[in-house]
């Protein structure tokens, strides 16, 4: 039994300790947001009329800022989860960096793990080799996906467990991990402990780590500094301005953008409300994507690291959609056995939408453009598209009568049947696709872009997949402003309420995406950053309530279908605020309010526990075919 007096300092690369200590378990749980959300929410309506002082003026003050970096909410991964995979890997792995910095590390003989809350409650599947991998020094960026679930394996069979990849001890799963899905950590529900002995059984070191969301760590002693520094293992790599920035600037006064390393300052355009980041563009005739780009200068980037580091993020993404839409296999992991759908959508997409895409004299979609995506191999099982049959019995463009379609019902009745038809929606149908394909790669353990989570990795991919292949003509320029533009917006989200299911449910995963994909969608199509912020407005509101209720805990269903939903709502958000511009009467800020509050009041049976919902009302296996 672990004292609950221990307490071992750590000192870390920050240069101040960093407590190692054992926590008495509580069952108190609480949103971990910034203070700010505490302040009643404006009322504004904003309007072109009123100048930008009384913008300003009537917001209420507020004690920190939201900037974070993007490339902290848009980090590369892995799948299925970014709060019960990417975290609980970056947390095993900053466990280990802190103990080899401590030259603690050799004196390791055994390793305690508790996980606490949805943690538990979801963990059979993926947390444990995430835990277990980052102790032995992966990180969710560089890890060769290939291999995970083959180490992951050799570590239960062998019971052997290398620490940081070079200490080698004893691990039985039976014996050193425990799963406590009864009992909460008063910071977050996505707790976990990690303990560790010497040779005599003598505790050296022990620290709680939260998954809050995003693949973002934390811990009780950092927890206020997360937005700063916490997604770098190696924090002496980390610039001085994420360190020592402060969130109480005063909102809107130009800073260098590039200080000194001595510089505390603050980033040179710091926002904590959709208002204040209206205000800021008023103010200094930028867009939000040029407000979030400076910002990021000040992080210590230059204009190439920051276009490298998009396109970086980009190009993951498309490669998710390529693997997803091309991939020979025939279902995902896991014991519901659900079939791959993304590969049969884009093949008779490109047989219907295009017919004889797959002859070689026709040009690719988006082949002009970044990412073209190949035209599909011949496939058997869809033949009757092949042949340019849409399957209702016309004759085909070779000649050929295909066989009449199978009507459904009673032709000797005063209704007759309807015969079968093929309706395309090329917008809806390409969305649809394209976010299927990103999450089924996601759901089988791939390479992922938090955006901002695993969970909601799909939606803004088939967004700007979209705006490249159908829209833009100039693709690079939109990659930049879509991502920058929904970064701002993220930012806001997890400043005011949360991006964390194992908090506010759906709403706070495929809710935020819809949101931020529908500003990012605006603002590509050159919309004012009001009319920006109104569709981040309306594709957050229509998700309130969203629930998260995975079955069997896995991050499939319903989780595939929604973010293909989640897309098209995105688009249809952003579409009704560019046909309506300045006639709304919630803001943003309002809304992130309400699901604050929404997310306060849902109970824990729908945040990705998988203890009610569609979680317990479907039985294993399927009693309908996966397809």
């Amino acid at each position: 039994m672990i004292s609950s007096t221990t307490r071992i300092a750590l000192r870390t690369r920050l240069g101040r300790p960093h407590f190692l200590r054992h926590v008495s378990m509580g069952g108190n749980r609480k949103i971990s947001h910034s203070i700010a959300s505490h302040y009643p929410t404006n009322t504004l309506i904003s309007s072109r009329a009123k100048d930008d002082s009384a913008l300003v003026e009537m917001e209420k003050v507020k004690p920190g800022h939201a900037v974070i970096s993007t490339f902290d909410l848009f980090s590369i991964g892995v799948g299925p989860s970014s709060s019960h995979t990417v975290g609980p890997m970056r947390a095993g792995k900053i466990f280990i960096a802190d103990l080899q910095e401590l030259q603690m590390l050799e004196k390791v003989k055994t390793v305690k793990i508790v996980l606490y809350g949805s943690l538990a409650a979801t963990v059979r599947h993926h947390t444990p080799q995430a835990v277990l991998l980052g102790l032995e020094g992966s990180d969710p960026e560089t890890i060769d996906t290939g291999t995970i679930s083959s180490r992951y394996e050799a570590i239960l069979a062998n019971k052997i467990l290398h620490l940081g990849g070079i200490r080698r001890i004893t691990f039985d799963m039976d014996r050193d991990m425990l799963w406590r899905w009864d009992q909460v950590l008063k910071t977050h529900p996505n707790g976990m402990r990690f303990s560790c002995f010497g040779e005599e059984g003598e505790l050296l070191a022990t620290n709680e780590y939260y998954s809050v969301g995003g693949g973002f760590v934390v811990n009780e002693k950092t927890k206020i500094d997360e937005n700063l520094f916490y997604k770098g293992v190696d924090k002496s790599a980390v610039h001085g301005a994420r360190l020592h920035q402060t969130h109480n600037a005063a909102e809107g006064d130009q800073a260098l953008a590039q200080p000194a390393a001595n510089d505390p300052g603050h980033p040179p355009y710091p926002f904590e409300s959709g208002n204040s980041l209206l205000a800021l563009t008023r103010k200094h005739n930028l867009t939000i994507a040029q407000i979030v780009h400076d910002n990021e200068r000040y992080f210590g980037l230059s204009e190439a690291d920051i276009n490298d580091k998009l396109m970086r993020i980009w190009a993951v993404m498309d490669d998710c959609i390529r693997s997803g839409v091309s991939t020979a296999e025939k279902t995902l992991p896991g014991r519901l056995g659900l079939r791959r759908r993304a590969p049969m959508l884009y093949k008779r997409l490109m047989r219907g939408f295009y017919p004889g895409i797959a002859t070689p004299d026709l040009q690719l979609i988006g082949s002009t453009s970044v990412g073209a995506i190949d035209a599909p191999e011949s496939d058997t099982h869809f033949s009757s598209y092949a042949n340019g049959s849409d399957g209702c019995g016309e004759v085909s463009t070779s000649g050929k009568t295909p066989r009449a379609p199978w009507v459904i019902g009673s032709f000797d009745h005063a209704i007759l049947p309807m015969p079968p038809r093929k309706t395309m929606i090329p917008a809806v149908d390409f969305l649809s696709c394209y976010a299927i394909a990103v999450n089924e790669v996601n759901a089988s353990g791939g390479r992922i872009v938090t955006s901002p989570t695993n969970g909601a990795a799909g939606v803004i991919p088939a967004v700007l997949k979209y705006v490249i292949e159908f829209i833009s003509d100039d693709p690079e320029k939109s990659i930049k402003t879509f991502l920058l533009t929904a970064a701002a917006v993220g930012m806001l989200f997890k400043r005011g309420s949360t991006i964390s299911a194992a908090e506010g449910g759906c709403q706070a995963e495929v809710g935020v995406a819809c949101s931020m994909a529908s500003a990012g969608f605006a603002a590509c199509m050159g919309a004012s950053p009001e009319t920006v912020l109104q569709a981040a407005e309306i594709g957050i509101e229509h998700n309130l309530g969203l629930t998260c209720d995975p079955i069997d805990g896995l991050v499939q269903v319903p989780c595939i279908e929604r973010n293909s939903l989640g897309a098209v709502k995105a688009v249809t958000a952003a579409q009704l605020s560019m046909a309506s511009t300045g006639v709304y009467r919630v803001t943003l800020d309002e809304a992130i309010e309400a699901m604050r509050l929404t997310a306060a009041d849902m109970s824990v049976k729908y945040k990705e526990t998988s203890l009610s919902g569609l979680a317990t009302t479907v039985k294993i296996p399927l009693t309908v075919p996966a397809c």
